[in-house]
């Protein structure tokens, strides 16, 4: 499934083979108040490292106001998902995504779509992470973009389908990085538009607040105790 968003039309389109329409799920009880990226959500924040071939990335996640997107996140993180992914869609003043395809526009498989939880508050705002998805609102699975601007039009409350894009997380380190991804040259590649004539790669994606597991600690005790 090709998930993307159409500069100027404002749309999401897909490509490829047809996707039955999914349940509405019901809507979330989150309360509704405004929010900024001056004004940090709640509760834990886990951070990721997205190694890229242009240089590193780190993003923050927000579970406390989108807990499924940021667990489906971070599952792929644990499986290695993204590892070797490309960024397959570059349009500059507007955004980048990656998560679903391998160099050669090989698409990956994922797991099944999560629910939209573009009612938590969070705005598109430059440096944000969001869900791609298709025309249906609960198609979000591996894809995700970051906004090169605030693209308001993307926010639920000024959403044609009422839906909008649901943003999970921003970047606090590499946003360098993010705008040299931005400008590369782009062209049209396997029947998609807006793909970097040269491979740019998510070399890998790791949790830094990952906790150690016991043999990573008997290992590390074990370098202690040799410097002794």
């Amino acid at each position: 499934m090709y998930r993307i968003l159409i500069a100027g039309l404002f749309v999401v389109s897909m490509a490829g083979c047809p996707q039955e329409e999914k349940k509405l799920w019901p809507k979330l009880n989150v309360e509704k108040k405004p929010f900024t990226l001056g004004d940090m959500p709640d509760g834990p924040k886990p951070q990721v490292k997205l190694e890229t071939s242009m240089g590193d990335i780190v993003v923050e996640l927000y579970p406390s106001r989108a807990p499924e997107t940021v667990e489906n996140f971070l599952g792929y993180v644990k499986d290695k998902h993204f590892d070797g992914v490309i960024f397959h869609r570059v349009i500059p003043d507007f955004m980048i995504q990656t998560g679903g395809f391998e160099p050669g526009m090989r698409e990956k498989n994922s797991r099944q779509p999560i629910q939209n939880e573009s009612e938590n508050g969070l705005k598109n705002e430059l440096g944000t992470l969001a869900m791609a998805r298709t025309s249906n609102p609960h198609s979000a699975s591996d894809q995700f973009f970051i906004n090169l601007k605030d693209n308001g039009f993307l926010d639920r409350e000024n959403a044609k389908d009422r839906w909008g894009y649901c943003v999970f997380g921003k970047v606090v380190s590499g946003m360098d990085v993010v705008n040299k991804i931005a400008q590369v040259r782009t062209g049209k590649r396997g029947g998609h538009d807006d793909v970097p004539t040269e491979d740019v790669l998510l070399k890998s994606a790791r949790r830094l607040d990952e906790p150690k597991k016991d043999d990573e600690k008997k290992a590390d005790a074990k370098k202690d105790e040799a410097k002794k």
